[in-house]
C-alpha cells in the first residue's frame, strides 16, 4: 500500500528576521508515513521540525524537493491535513461543540448529521459534559483535548501535531499522551506529531524521525516495537523495549546537541 505522506528531498532556506540573511533549515529530507501510523520527530532546538511541518500544512512554501499526501503535492493549506499547534487555537467566542464542529460547518455538512458528529469525537475525547463550556472555562488540558477532536472531526487524511502538550504541567501531559495513543486506537489515523521530549517520541511513536542540528538531516529512524495496547505510562519504566528505545532516541540526540554547542 502506498504511503500516505511522501517527503523527497526537501531542502528549505529562509531570511533571518533580524540580519536578513539566508539560514539553512532543512537539508535533503526524505521520508515516508503510512497510513494509520503514528510517527514522532524529535531533535535539537532550531533543527527544522517546525518548518517542516509548516510545510506539510502548507503554511510555508518550498522550493526544493516534493511532499505529497496520496500522491497529490502539497501546494497550499487543504482538508486532506488537519493541524493541532501547541498554542489553543480554538474559537473564544464559540462553545466547545460549535469549536469541534467548525470544520463541518464550513463544509455545509447538515445540522442534525453534524451534530450527531459532533458528539461522538466529544465523548472520544473526554470533554461529555462540557459541550456548551466556552474555552475560558476550560482548563489547558480541555482546551488542547477541543482542539484536537477539532482537527479529528473534520476527517484529515493526516493529523499534524506540533509540540500540542508541551504546555500542560507535567501530569496533564502523561494524561493527554495516554489520551492520544487512546485516540490514535480508535481512529487509526495517519499522526505526524512533532515533540522536544524524548520521553513522549518513545512513547508515541510507531517510529521515530531523530533530525540532526541545523540544518535539518534526517539523522535515524528509530522503530518502537510496543503494541499500542501495552502503552500504559504505569508499566513504560519497566518494558525493556520502551527504555532501550528512548534510550537510543536520547543518545541521537544528545550526540546532535554536543555538536551543535562545538559549533
Amino acid at each position: 500500500m502506498p504511503a500516505k505522506l511522501v517527503v523527497e528531498g526537501l531542502t528549505h532556506h529562509y531570511p533571518d528576521e533580524y540580519t536578513g540573511e539566508s539560514v539553512h533549515a532543512l537539508e535533503k529530507i526524505n521520508l515516508e508515513v503510512d497510513e494509520g501510523e503514528l510517527v514522532t520527530v524529535v531533535g535539537p532546538s532550531g533543527c527544522g521540525k517546525s518548518t517542516l511541518l509548516n510545510i506539510l500544512a502548507g503554511l510555508l512554501p518550498y522550493r526544493e524537493g516534493i511532499a505529497s499526501v496520496d500522491g497529490v503535492q502539497i501546494s497550499g493549506p487543504g482538508s486532506d491535513r488537519g493541524v493541532v499547534f501547541q498554542e489553543h487555537a480554538i474559537l473564544p467566542w464559540r462553545s466547545v461543540a460549535k469549536n469541534i464542529g467548525h470544520g463541518l460547518e464550513i463544509k455545509g455538512m447538515a445540522k442534525e448529521e453534524r451534530e450527531a458528529r459532533v458528539k461522538d469525537f466529544v465523548d472520544l475525547v473526554g470533554l461529555s459534559g462540557f459541550e456548551d463550556k466556552y474555552p475560558h472555562e476550560l482548563s489547558g488540558g480541555m482546551k488542547q483535548r477541543c482542539a484536537v477532536a477539532r482537527t479529528l472531526c473534520a476527517d484529515p487524511v493526516i493529523m499534524l501535531m506540533d509540540e500540542p502538550f508541551a504546555a500542560v504541567d507535567a501530569q496533564t501531559r502523561i494524561t493527554l499522551q495516554e489520551e492520544l495513543n487512546r485516540i490514535a486506537i480508535a481512529t487509526k489515523k495517519t499522526i505526524m506529531f512533532i515533540t522536544h521530549a524524548v520521553d513522549e517520541a518513545a512513547f508515541l511513536g510507531d517510529r521515530c524521525f531523530v533530525f540532526s542540528a541545523r540544518p535539518g538531516r534526517l539523522k535515524a529512524i528509530v522503530n518502537i516495537n510496543i503494541p499500542r495496547e501495552r502503552r500504559i505510562w504505569a508499566d513504560m519504566n519497566a518494558d525493556e523495549e520502551f527504555v532501550s528505545s528512548r534510550d537510543e532516541i536520547l543518545r541521537l540526540v544528545r550526540e546532535e546537541v554536543s555538536v551543535a554547542v562545538e559549533e
